[in-house]
């Protein structure tokens, strides 16, 4: 792969390196992946369940030889005992048997739960950051779980609720042929034609349950997003509002659900008639039979058992596949969110990126997040191993896009980014990213303890390590402060503490994983300027040997960096020591009076509040 190609295609680039997994593009072969990974637990599991439902079969036809051996048409005394000991024997293997198979069927349905959930996370985590931007995590998380129940119920569908069905089917038919040939060929003509038209039904309502499956995922994360955003539900006096707008969507999933709901209540209202007008024949056929002397008693009470349980059994099998194509639809759904093809993909057998002093080029460099809207333009700059480089511009002028292309988080469109020689696309994503340490101006905190949050950095450094980072972005005071201390749980993304707060963790954090490239992305805009001053001393001086990148709101922390980038509308168009900069008279310097007036008229405007308050108090 070339290290520099300015007309690079980025669709191309996805489809030539990676497709998702085959499991991940269908229902079927999704099913099937996981059957196949399972293979000798639900082999054992369908063995155990085909003998105990042929058991079953067993018994009735058991029971019938009772019957006859006690009404006399078959053999004395000896053979009643002889049949009710087989009877009670056949109860007492099936109950062990169904036992047994529930015992593996929970083990089985459990740990495949497990591998579902883990295999979708493992290929959703490779997702680009655009996906997430355009999903709603409550969402995407509902539907992992979700699926991996839905696969959960259809394994208890096919092993309890179509399997015995079928072998009660096969084996009445063994008892009907040898009672009569006949009644054998009419149970199979009735049993398969209804099972295959509810079936086709089923097909058919399938749109109805895709529709309801999908609907029912958003809006159980719109529900999410609403309890994750609740405090500025409250800030702006939007519960009813809230309240309203989710009413509304949750009466679109309720009408979505009944239409499901309704489609299989109506199908199951049809075959409950047909059922009874078959029950009703074959019965009247036994007890006709009976009075011609053609059938024992023991007979016409094996038929009627085996005709209740076949015919019921065959309408709960052809509800069963409805159901199935049910959660067919659920899954289908998910796969078409979850299993989408990555945006960002590494090439086949990608090696690892060996970072050394943590060098970088920017090769001419363009991307846009929308056609025709380039975010950044021809950007062709390097950065020096442990050299420190502010990048400076106004809102919007591709800054942090500069970050994200770094951590490859997007794909350039045109042009190459290398470190220490090596081109990022070329290398694993993940062997680039551990080569950095980035804070971003919103810091994502877990819902864990500050120790556990800081430690992410770097999972085996000691306490002492993460104290030291921790005093070095200066959380120490805070810390000491909190309840129980490292200990304290900071909230779901670390509501319970302050922007300031949570921007020293994340600080904290990055010093902790000592990586050789560290970026600041407006990381200390939540804090006031004297800390800010401070937290940026001290990058200077503990990351004297690493290449820093930073990108700063006050351009004053930017004083002592090496070099400073000035960006405007996707290009670089300034560079040099902020000295240079400030003596050139561009953006730069026009930036940095327009900050210097600003924060002289705060000063201003808060002095004149103190003597305010002291001719109050006078």
């Amino acid at each position: 792969m070339s290290v520099h190609r300015t007309d690079f295609n980025h669709a191309e680039h996805v489809m030539a390196f990676q497709q998702a997994p085959a499991y991940l593009v269908r229902p079927s072969a999704f099913f099937r992946h996981y059957l196949v990974s399972w293979g000798g637990q639900m082999s054992a599991l369908a063995s155990m369940v085909i003998l105990a439902a042929t058991c079953a079969v067993a018994v009735q036809y058991q029971m019938k030889l009772l019957v006859d051996a006690m009404a006399g048409t078959s053999t004395g005394t000896v053979g009643v005992w002889t049949a009710l000991a087989f009877f009670i024997g056949l109860i007492a293997v099936e109950s062990v048997l169904w036992r047994a198979s529930g015992w593996l069927a929970c083990r089985t349905t459990i740990g495949i739960g497990v591998q579902i959930r883990l295999d979708l996370f493992d290929y959703l985590s490779g997702q680009s950051i655009r996906y997430f931007a355009d999903n709603l995590a409550g969402s995407l998380g509902q539907r992992v779980t979700a699926t991996a129940g839905t696969f959960g119920a259809l394994i208890n569908t096919a092993i309890w609720r179509i399997v015995p069905p079928m072998v009660d089917f096969i084996g009445a038919l063994v008892i009907f042929v040898l009672i009569d040939w006949r009644m054998a060929v009419a149970m199979a003509l009735y049993v398969i034609a209804m099972t295959v038209l509810l079936i086709v039904i089923g097909i058919r309502g399938r749109p109805l349950h895709s529709q309801y499956a999908g609907r029912a995922s958003e809006v159980a994360g719109e529900l999410i997003d609403v309890i994750s955003n609740m405090w500025a539900v409250k800030a702006f006096s939007a519960r009813e509002r809230e309240w309203r707008r989710l009413r509304r969507n949750f009466e679109d999933e309720a009408q979505l659900q009944r239409s499901s709901w309704m489609y299989t209540e109506r199908t199951r209202v049809f075959y409950d008639f047909v059922l009874w007008l078959m029950a009703t024949a074959m019965l009247a056929w036994a007890v006709f039979s009976w009075t011609r002397g053609s059938m024992t008693p023991g007979d016409v009470v094996v038929v009627s058992a085996l005709t209740f349980r076949v015919l019921h059994g065959s309408r709960d099998v052809a509800l069963s596949f409805m159901d199935a194509v049910q959660q067919f639809g659920f899954i289908e759904d998910t796969l078409s969110v979850v299993g989408r093809v990555h945006g960002v993909v590494d090439p086949p057998a990608a090696p690892s990126l060996v970072p050394r002093r943590g060098a970088m080029r920017f090769r001419d460099v363009s991307f846009g997040y929308e056609p025709g809207r380039p975010a950044l333009r021809n950007a062709d700059f390097s950065i020096r191993a442990g050299e420190k480089v502010g990048i400076a511009g106004p809102s919007g002028a591709g800054k942090t896009t500069i970050v994200q292309l770094i951590q490859r988080l997007y794909d350039v469109h045109a042009g190459d980014i290398l470190i220490d020689d090596q081109s990022i696309r070329s290398v694993s994503q993940d062997s680039l990213r551990n080569a950095l340490s980035v804070v971003p101006q919103e810091i994502t905190l877990f819902h864990r303890s500050v120790m556990e949050n800081i430690r992410f950095g770097r999972p085996n450094a000691s306490d002492a390590e993460v104290a030291a980072a921790a005093r070095a972005a200066h959380c120490e005071t805070f810390i000491s402060k909190l309840p129980h201390g490292y200990d304290t749980l900071v909230g779901e993304r670390g509501v319970k503490l302050s922007g300031g707060q949570r921007q020293r963790i994340g600080i904290a954090r990055a010093f902790l994983k000592d990586a050789p490239i560290i970026i600041f992305d407006e990381a200390t805009s939540a804090l006031d300027t004297e800390s800010e001053m401070a937290i940026h001393r001290n990058i200077i001086e503990l990351l004297g040997d690493r290449t820093v990148i930073a990108v700063a709101h006050r351009l004053s922390t930017l004083a002592a960096f090496d070099r400073i980038l000035v960006i405007d509308q996707g290009r670089i168009v300034e560079e040099g020591t902020p000295a240079q900069l400030r003596s050139r008279g561009g953006l730069f310097e026009k930036m940095w009076r327009l900050q210097a007036d600003g924060l002289f008229a705060e000063d201003d405007r808060e002095t004149r509040r103190k003597e305010h308050r002291a001719q109050a108090r006078g």
